[in-house]
C-alpha cells in the first residue's frame, strides 16, 4: 500500500515510525513459509524419476520456451505470421475446436472464467432469466470468488447438493425457474465424476422441458469420451454452448474456447472485448493448444484406462499396508483423474509424499488437503504418459513405502 507521495503506507497493526506490527509479521512469516513449501514441492516433482504425472508447469521457464519452439513446426509453418488480436493461428485454433465439437463457431478466451461468464451472460440476455442452475461444487461457485454475481449480475441456484451431477428429476422438479442449466463435465471437486450417457441425455431433456438452455463447463471434456462411449461432437451436441480448456488436460500454456451457435459466439466476442479479453497477441497459447490437440488428445483414452489400473493398485496397497480406512473415488475412475481419501492429517500426508519423492525419487502423491471431519484428508491423482509404465503391483509397493512414512502412524 503506497501513499500519494510514494511513501509506504502503514497497514493495520503497525505504528507510525516503527516496523511492521505483529499481525503483519505473522502474515509475512506465513507467506514465506508457503513460498518455501511451494519451492520444495516443485523441486521434489522435478527430481522424481518415477511419477504418475509430470506437470509441465513445473519446468523452468527456459526449458518450457525451448520445448514449445522445438515442437511448434508440428502445427504451424515456419513463415506463418503471429496473431494480432486473434487472427492467424488463434483463428485456426478456433476453427479446429469448432470442428471437433461439432459447433458452428468458437471464440478463444484467455481464461475459462471469462469464457463462461460471457456465455452465461449472453444466455441470460437471450432467455430473459439471469438465474443459472449449477452444482454448488462447480468451478464458478468454488474457485472464482463469486464472479458470476459480482461481475456479471447473475444469480445461481443448486438443484442438488449431492456429490454428483443433478438428476433429471431434480432438474425437472426444481422449485423456481432458471434460464440456463450449467453442467460441469466431469465435476472435478466431487471426484471428477460423470453421469451415465443416458442420465446426461435425460438431464438435458429435463432442462429443455423447462425452456432452459444448457451450457457445458467442459474444461476437462476432452477425457470424457471413454466413459460415455461417444465422440466429442456427440457429447458436445447435447449442449447449446460448451467451454473447453487447453491447459487442464491438453498440457497447453493457457487459454480456453467457447463454442456454440455463430450468433451467440459473435456476441461473445463483443463481451470478450468488454471484459478485457481481446489480447494483442496470444500465439504461444494457441500453438501449445494445437500441439495438445495433435499429441495429447489422442492419448487421453490410454490415460483413462490406466488410471483404473492405478486405482486398483492403490486400493490393494492401502489394504496390504494395514490402513484402517481408505477410499479411492470413484472406485473405477471416470476420467484419468480421481480422488484418494485417508484418515490422517493433511500436513502429515503431504510430508510423507514429499519425503518419498525426495529420498526415493518416486512421487506417488502431491499435496493433501483437509476435507470433511477433522483428521480426514483428500488428494487428487492424475495419470498421464509418465504413469503408463506403472503396474498395479508397483503402485502397491509405492503405497507401502508412502504409508511407512506417515508421521505418527
Amino acid at each position: 500500500m503506497t501513499s500519494h507521495d510514494g511513501a509506504q503506507a502503514q497497514g493495520p497493526g503497525a505504528v507510525q515510525g516503527q516496523g511492521p506490527g505483529p499481525d503483519q509479521e505473522r502474515d509475512q512469516a506465513a507467506d514465506q513459509a508457503a513460498d518455501q513449501a511451494a519451492v520444495r514441492r516443485r523441486a521434489a516433482a522435478l527430481g522424481a524419476t518415477r511419477t504418475l504425472h509430470r506437470w509441465s508447469a513445473h519446468q523452468p521457464l527456459a526449458a518450457r520456451l525451448a520445448a514449445l519452439a522445438d515442437a511448434a513446426p508440428e502445427v504451424v509453418g515456419s513463415d506463418e505470421p503471429t496473431d494480432i488480436y486473434g487472427n492467424g493461428v488463434v483463428a485456426r485454433l478456433e476453427g479446429e475446436v469448432a470442428r471437433l465439437l461439432g459447433k458452428e463457431a468458437a471464440a478463444f478466451f484467455p481464461t475459462g472464467t471469462m469464457a463462461q461468464q460471457v456465455a452465461l451472460r449472453c444466455w441470460a440476455g437471450r432467455t430473459g432469466n439471469a438465474t443459472v442452475a449449477l452444482h454448488p461444487k462447480a468451478h464458478p461457485e468454488v474457485h472464482e470468488g463469486g464472479a458470476l454475481c459480482a461481475v456479471s449480475g447473475l444469480r445461481t441456484v443448486h438443484p442438488t447438493r449431492e456429490p454428483r451431477l443433478p438428476t433429471a428429476e431434480e432438474v425437472r422438479d426444481f422449485q423456481e425457474p432458471f434460464g440456463t442449466l450449467m453442467l460441469e463435465l466431469p465435476l472435478r471437486d466431487a471426484g471428477f465424476v460423470l453421469p451415465s450417457w443416458e442420465e446426461l441425455e435425460e438431464v438435458v431433456e429435463a432442462a429443455r422441458e423447462r425452456d432452459a438452455v444448457v451450457h457445458f463447463d467442459g474444461a476437462r471434456l476432452w477425457e470424457c469420451t471413454p466413459h460415455f462411449g461417444r465422440p466429442l461432437a456427440e457429447i458436445a451436441g447435447l449442449a447449446d454452448t460448451v467451454y473447453v480448456s487447453f491447459y487442464k488436460s491438453l498440457d497447453g500454456l493457457s487459454g480456453a474456447v467457447l463454442a456454440g451457435p455463430a450468433t451467440l459466439v459473435d456476441e461473445a466476442r463483443v463481451w470478450r472485448h468488454r471484459y478485457g479479453g481481446q489480447v494483442f497477441q496470444q500465439f504461444p497459447a494457441a500453438v501449445s493448444a494445437l500441439l495438445g490437440l495433435k499429441n495429447t488428445l489422442p492419448r487421453l483414452p490410454d490415460y483413462v484406462a490406466h488410471a483404473r489400473v492405478v486405482a486398483e493398485g492403490l486400493r490393494e496397497g492401502f489394504a496390504a499396508a494395514g490402513v484402517p480406512w481408505s477410499r479411492v473415488h470413484p472406485e473405477r475412475p471416470h476420467t484419468h483423474q480421481f480422488q484418494v481419501w485417508l484418515p490422517y492429517d493433511a500436513g502429515a500426508l503431504t510430508e510423507a509424499a514429499l519425503g518419498q519423492a525426495e529420498e526415493t525419487k518416486t512421487q506417488l502423491f502431491g499435496r493433501w488437503f483437509p476435507d470433511g471431519p477433522p483428521g480426514l484428508s483428500v488428494t487428487e491423482v492424475t495419470v498421464t504418459e509418465a504413469g503408463l509404465e506403472w503396474t498395479a503391483g508397483e503402485v502397491s509397493d509405492a503405497v507401502a513405502e508412502f504409508v511407512r512414512r506417515i508421521p505418527g502412524r
